[in-house]
């Protein structure tokens, strides 16, 4: 058994999402004047993620992230708070500047896979329903990261497996497929 904390929301097991769940409001973790992103529809692909780029609450090996259409997300308080973590990184990470909670992450890149899609951390919502982690991805980066050595990998394996978080070191195969068909597309291999 792992004794690395994944990420508080599913530590004490996943909780199922609701289905026809609309959506909620991220907020950051601010006390006061806090970001405000309102999502309105739920998220799909949620998963936890070991990469070195993704936001993490305290004490977590990995972030906890789905995915929700662009047009559906809306900064609608303290918009003046955020800011670009990298610039130059494909998916552009949106923080609060006072508590460095990501509350939205965009793709700006129209021939990416993903664009049209934007990456949200729901446990910065106060509302359950929200679509369950599915699987984890990049667990092998959580070493790069410092959320474990090499010994424990083992176990962080077996406790995500426990959990029903198929572990990947990479994301999910919809997903990397998702990823190779638009490369195809591009590249002119697939019409």
């Amino acid at each position: 058994m792992s004794t690395v904390a994944i990420h508080p929301s599913v530590d004490g097991g996943v909780k199922k999402g609701q289905s026809g769940f609309g959506g909620g409001t991220l907020r950051c973790l601010c006390k006061s004047d806090p970001v405000e992103v309102r999502v309105q529809s739920n998220v799909a692909h949620n998963h936890v993620c070991g990469c070195t780029k993704c936001w993490k609450p305290a004490g977590a090996a990995f972030a906890m992230i789905g995915v929700a259409p662009r047009d559906k997300i809306e900064v609608t308080q303290h918009a003046e708070k955020l800011q670009v973590v990298d610039p130059k990184a494909v998916i552009q990470r949106y923080a609060c500047k006072g508590c460095g909670a990501h509350m939205y992450c965009r793709i700006e890149n129209k021939d990416h896979a993903f664009y049209g899609l934007d990456f949200i951390h729901v446990e910065l919502s106060p509302e359950s329903g929200w679509e369950e982690p599915r699987f984890a991805a990049f667990v092998s980066s959580i070493i790069e990261g410092g959320g474990a050595v090499p010994d424990q990998m083992a176990g962080v394996r077996a406790r995500l497996t426990e959990l029903g978080l198929a572990p990947y070191d990479c994301l999910n195969p919809p997903l990397m497929d998702a990823l190779a068909t638009q490369c195809a597309k591009l590249s002119g291999v697939l019409k």
